[in-house]
């Protein structure tokens, strides 16, 4: 049923946003406002998790629907890249409600969608098509209650809907958009643009990016701004190879400082598999840290507490302990 994709949707695009919330946020986070993170040993674990989770939780964003997931979904508001099929999923099911209403749509359990929307063909996407999902208090018994307003703008979109090979960008902004499930309540903010390329199906692209994403939860909040994320999945080979390139500032209150990450080597892996290669910086005041995927198992975090240039700490462990 087309609402429940939409919800399902919803649910996707808040909570991997800022790579959720279920962290209690560290005794003493107040910095002050636009300070940067002094990064040591002792916070450095805490703070390549944080830049990880928002490095490839962001690009969960490119997931319209369930139709394209390029992340999954791990514990703790993790991901681990993996491959997806039927890039054209959403755009389908959204295409066969020609014309929007507004059509107030029950959900399940109980509440409300509202979707509306201007779109110029029935057959194909035009540039300035755009539709509109309001969700009031709607559950269809997928475990979650979704309120709020999704707004989706296509910026550009070539090929064909028909075989699934084509260009689409959308611009998409989330306006109080609140997901309720029995763990927590997080509440999104912000704009993002997503791009899919299926064109050279099975290789598949996404792009996401955006000026600033904000979720408030339970336990805190976290705002991740100027960010981009980008991906490719191979499925046309067995294991799939992904890799993923991220860039972003990020502020939480799980951290005492403002961070800055960036992939100066790209992540690079298979399947549902953590990255076996690649390289996460993290920059804080002076002080910065990289986080070197020795292999799918085993990662390593290098510091540079004083900003001289030079390794003054390493700190060697896995990915499921630094994720976990």
């Amino acid at each position: 049923m087309l609402r429940t994709r939409l919800t399902a949707m919803t649910a996707l695009f808040l909570l991997a946003a800022c790579g959720g919330g279920n962290d209690t946020p560290a005794a003493g986070n107040t910095p002050p406002p636009g300070a940067n993170l002094k990064i040591t040993a002792e916070n450095a674990p805490q703070a390549a998790r944080a830049a990880y989770a928002s490095a490839v939780d962001s690009a969960e964003m490119s997931d319209l629907g369930g139709s394209f997931p390029v992340a999954s979904g791990g514990s703790g508001g993790m991901s681990k890249a993996s491959g997806g099929v039927d890039p054209g999923g959403l755009v389908t099911v959204i295409l066969q409600k020609i014309p929007f209403g507004p059509e107030v749509v029950p959900c399940d359990q109980s509440g409300t969608m509202t979707i509306s929307g201007d779109i110029a063909s029935p057959f194909t996407l035009t540039q300035g098509d755009y539709f509109r999902v309001e969700s009031a208090a709607c559950d269809d018994g997928l475990g979650e209650v979704v309120d709020g307003i999704l707004e989706f703008t296509v910026a550009e979109f070539t090929g064909e809907l028909e075989t699934g090979l084509y260009l689409l960008t959308l611009d998409i902004l989330l306006t109080n958009l609140q997901v309720t499930t029995p763990e927590e309540t997080v509440t999104g903010n912000g704009d993002t643009s997503v791009t899919l390329d299926s064109r050279a199906s099975p290789f598949i692209a996404a792009l996401v990016s955006g000026n600033s994403m904000s979720s408030t939860y339970d336990t805190g909040a976290t705002t991740l701004s100027s960010f981009s994320s980008s991906q490719t999945v191979d499925l046309g080979l067995a294991p799939s190879p992904y890799t993923i390139e991220a860039a972003g500032t990020l502020e939480s209150t799980e951290l005492a400082g403002i961070i800055r990450y960036s992939t100066p080597v790209t992540f690079a892996g298979f399947d549902s598999g953590y990255p076996e290669a690649g390289e996460l910086l993290v920059n804080g005041d002076a002080s910065s840290l990289r986080l070197i995927a020795v292999d799918a198992v085993n990662v390593r975090i290098e510091i540079d507490s004083n900003g001289d240039g030079e390794v003054d700490e390493v700190i060697e462990t896995t990915w499921s302990a630094l994720v976990g």
